[in-house]
């Protein structure tokens, strides 16, 4: 996965934002609605890496899985965060799938219709 491949699909997920709160190099997604983070990158890394928010049991599963890939969040909460090298080595559509679940662990809720 590019550089661009990962903003792109970061930012086509609903109410997602990118932002740069830890300085120019380290792109920060978000959901717009409530400002929950769901995925960190340092897009000019080699190899590129990024973090994403993960269920605690299928984390422990993927690093058991990509032990060389798959780590427990770098400089994040290592139970609920994992770092994913992005060199081919973990399948594009798993990243895909993991990213997608990140971003539905943070958005907001929509509220339900009240029953009239």
């Amino acid at each position: 996965m590019t550089p661009d491949a990962l903003v792109d699909l970061c930012l086509s997920l609903p109410q997602a934002i990118e932002t740069f709160p830890f300085g120019e190099e380290t792109s920060v997604f978000k959901t717009s609605g409530n400002g929950k983070i769901f995925a960190l990158a340092v897009l000019a890394s080699e190899p590129l890496t990024v973090s994403l928010k993960c269920d605690p049991e299928e984390s422990r599963a993927l690093r058991q899985e990509f032990a060389l890939w798959i780590t427990p969040g770098y400089h994040l909460n290592r139970k609920h965060w994992i770092t994913i090298v992005l060199d081919g080595h973990v399948p594009a559509e798993l990243v895909e799938q993991l990213l997608r679940d990140s971003h539905a662990l943070v958005r907001p809720r929509v509220p339900r219709a009240k029953p009239q």
